[in-house]
């Protein structure tokens, strides 16, 4: 158990920020650098004010609620919810019925920003058919389910696709895997009964399946996405990503995955989120009864299908950063490898920084070469700060 605040004999410093606001401090510290497990030279943070990212999801009818309401991470401009006062596009006419998941599916091709009018009451669309991002709109999409809607892949389904590098979804650069748009938001929705188990070239992504441009996730919850359950880099059961845009991070801010028993992701790895070369910044949310059942790890061993690594989160790849502030990771089960986080830096370049959250009760697997929990090469660098790993 290693419960980490303040000065310990782990060498770890509290007070400081990592992607989040700052700290309390020791009065006696410059309060603007961190020291590093790996014994490298201090680094210098400055995250700046926060912005206020307004959530009508933490008290909601019914599930978990978005987000982790003890987190007081200062959320950057850039990480929250875009304006979405002009939409481009609105999906119904102030009914129920009028909101259909054809009108929505339709919204997402034209691209643009897409808000609700559904009534005022929460409502489900249930799709039978992937909604997929065209590239040549935007290059701002942002899709706002304002609190009240409910996106379900029916347990048939994957819910949103966007891929710079998918011809029919038309190229706009030649560097696809490395564009700044699409620019794709995600906010003030749920996403359930997602399922890409099906899936084979673009596999993984219960609910969301991102490549390239930028993406983030705000006040948003993921109940009860699927993806195959074997297969060593099938990774992500609710959310997969990979090449963003000059390796800038994905965003997620006050949002869930799992959260309670009976809603949580399953599948072969990366029981919430799963990526090749992405880094993350996740604040003030959730992630919890999610699961990696794949079985015999990454590369697989012989004789076995491969994957079960990741109960939280999997990130595999080479220069990238995890950074979680103000969240809480508990109760991910894995049968191989990161019952919580699975992270590995194929060139040894990545790191992991974490502050004021908690990782606690995840169960199963093994290599565990620094903290509980949390599956890295013993190099990675790993900062721990004002948190609780055990």
């Amino acid at each position: 158990m290693r419960k980490l605040l303040g000065i310990a004999v782990l060498g770890i410093v509290s007070g400081w920020s990592l992607a989040c606001g700052g700290g309390g401090g020791d009065p006696d510290s410059d309060g603007g650098t961190e020291t590093r497990r790996d014994g490298g030279p201090p680094t210098p943070r400055d995250a700046g004010p926060g912005i206020d990212a307004s959530n009508p999801l933490t008290n909601p009818e019914d599930g978990p609620p978005a987000g982790n309401p003890d987190g007081d991470c200062a959320i950057p401009a850039e990480a929250g919810p875009e304006d979405t006062s002009s939409p481009d596009r609105v999906v119904g006419t102030g009914t129920p019925e009028s909101c259909t998941a054809d009108a929505f599916v339709d919204a997402v091709a034209q691209g643009g920003v897409i808000t609700f009018d559904c009534g005022p009451d929460p409502v489900t669309l249930t799709l039978d058919r992937p909604a997929k991002v065209f590239n040549d709109t935007g290059p701002e999409i942002v899709i706002d389910g304002g609190g009240l809607v409910t996106l379900s892949g029916g347990g048939t389904t994957r819910i949103l696709y966007m891929n710079t590098c998918d011809m029919a979804q038309t190229w706009t650069t030649p560097n696809c895997d490395n564009q700044d748009h699409p620019r794709l938001t995600v906010q003030n929705l749920t996403f359930v009964d997602g399922n890409a188990a099906s899936e084979e070239e673009y596999y993984a992504g219960g609910a969301i399946w991102v490549r390239g441009g930028r993406f983030k996730i705000v006040n948003s919850r993921f109940f009860n996405n699927r993806i195959a359950d074997v297969g060593q880099d099938v990774a992500g059961a609710a959310v997969r990503v990979t090449s963003q845009y000059e390796g800038l991070p994905v965003y997620v801010v006050n949002s869930t995955f799992g959260g309670d028993e009976g809603f949580g992701n399953v599948g072969a790895n990366g029981g919430g989120i799963g990526s090749i070369g992405v880094s993350w910044t996740i604040l003030n949310s959730v992630l919890s009864h999610n699961e990696a059942i794949g079985r015999g790890g990454n590369p697989a061993m012989p004789g076995t299908p491969g994957g079960g690594s990741g109960g939280a989160i999997y990130n595999d790849g080479n220069e990238m950063t995890l950074s979680i502030c103000g969240s809480r990771i508990q109760h991910n089960e894995v049968v191989q490898h990161g019952s919580a986080i699975f992270f590995v830096s194929n060139n040894h370049t990545g790191d992991v920084r974490i502050e004021r959250s908690i990782i606690t009760d995840n169960t199963g697997g093994s290599w565990y070469t620094q903290y509980p929990q949390i599956s890295a090469h013993d190099d990675t660098p790993i900062v721990v700060v004002d948190s609780t790993v055990e």
